[in-house]
């Protein structure tokens, strides 16, 4: 029973450290990610990233996700549309182009410097959404397009991944470790999936949750609900998209019925007490300081290539399409994040020889050191902001 003592140290740490964060002005996941970093191997060592831990931050990160697509307004969705469109390409194609470029000045080969491109276009929004949660940002244009873009995003990564594993290794593998052999089937695959999450949004949702409510137990609705998002999430993962792409669509799916409200505020317990916690805490189990010293000067570029490639790429594609400075100054902090989807793109490369060992840790770590960099990038924009209007 190991797992219960893991679990009740997360937990306890993680709540005062969120505390402390939240008081010292901030987000509540910075306290947690630092939790990871603490019990982790980069320095007590008390916690691994085993099963246990990975399970319940995979769950973590489709309930956070499921929420967010919960709280997003659709018809704000459909209107900017167009700008998380462009801003989406802009921050695949910026990154792919300079982190490529460095890759190769370092002796990359072709192959592996194309795909350490293709890690650094991904983009997590899930500490994103948290802060934007917290800043009361989420519903607004900027925070809408940043999920949309982020979804759009995470399309795109996935799909050049399977292009770049299908071309470059015998074995083509997607997401989570799912072989495609065939790409022109896997896409094929995911085009009907996204059939599905049509069919899912005009008629099987509302039907469930109408089902739901003449059930006699207690809590129907919410275990209907997490039906939908966790059915969705598998289906998206065997696909070989993101299951985070399917639990956003199945938390904007539930949102259009009338069960929204209920459903909003019974979840959230739900995510918080347990498994979200478990998922920020996750990000730093995987923080090392192997190839720090030896890498360090790669280290550095790698990480302001990140930084500035999905800053000013999504921040440019926000204002090519009519939003003031501002917006995209929050916009592009918002996408700089790399979290889980870098991390399992990462992990994909390097199983398929894409990604090599010497330079293996120091990908890791500059992964690591964007998602805990992005929520105060994201943090200070909003607050430039907020001071331009007070003007």
């Amino acid at each position: 029973m190991t797992y219960l003592g893991t679990l009740c140290l997360v937990l306890l740490t993680t709540a005062f450290a969120g505390s402390i964060s939240r008081r010292v002005g901030m987000p509540a996941v910075i306290g947690q990610l630092l939790v990871g970093i603490i019990l982790g191997p980069a320095m007590l060592d008390w916690v691994t990233s085993n099963n246990f831990v990975h399970i319940f931050s995979e769950i973590g990160v489709v309930i956070l996700m499921f929420m967010a697509g919960l709280e997003s307004d659709l018809d704000l969705l459909k209107k900017y549309l167009k700008p998380a469109t462009s801003v989406a390409l802009f921050g695949v194609i910026a990154p792919i182009i300079l982190v490529y470029l460095l890759g190769r000045i370092y002796n990359f080969t072709n192959e592996e410097a194309i795909f350490l491109g293709v890690t650094f276009a991904a983009t997590s929004v899930s500490i994103s959404v948290e802060v934007l949660k917290e800043l009361k940002k989420l519903d607004t244009k900027e925070g809408t397009t940043i999920l949309g873009a982020a979804v759009i995003d995470d399309i795109l990564a996935v799909l050049i991944l399977s292009v770049l594993v299908s071309i470059f290794s015998d074995v083509a593998q997607a997401e989570g470790g799912h072989t495609q052999s065939n790409l022109g089937v896997g896409i094929l695959i995911q085009v009907i999936y996204f059939i599905g999450i049509y069919l899912v949004f005009r008629w099987i949702a509302p039907l469930l949750m109408k089902i739901s409510e003449k059930l006699p137990i207690s809590s129907s609705e919410i275990l209907m609900s997490l039906v939908i998002c966790l059915g969705m999430a598998f289906f998206a993962d065997l696909v070989g998209l993101s299951a985070v792409v399917g639990s956003f669509f199945a938390g904007v799916a539930v949102a259009q019925t009338p069960y929204k409200q209920e459903i909003d505020s019974s979840i959230e317990p739900i995510g918080y007490a347990v498994f979200i916690p478990m998922f920020f805490v996750s990000i730093g189990l995987n923080m090392t300081f192997k190839g720090l010293l030896t890498n360090w000067l790669f280290i550095v570029i790698l990480l302001v290539l990140a930084l500035l490639t999905k800053w000013g790429g999504c921040g440019l594609g926000a204002k090519m399409l009519g939003m003031s400075w501002h917006s995209g100054d929050i916009i592009g902090a918002g996408m700089v994040s790399r979290g889980e989807m870098a991390l399992i793109i990462a992990q994909v490369g390097y199983e398929a020889h894409l990604l090599s060992d010497k330079f293996y840790s120091s990908v890791i770590i500059v992964i690591i050191l964007t998602t805990i960099i992005a929520p105060f990038m994201l943090k200070s924009a909003i607050m430039r902001q907020a001071k331009a209007e007070a003007k």
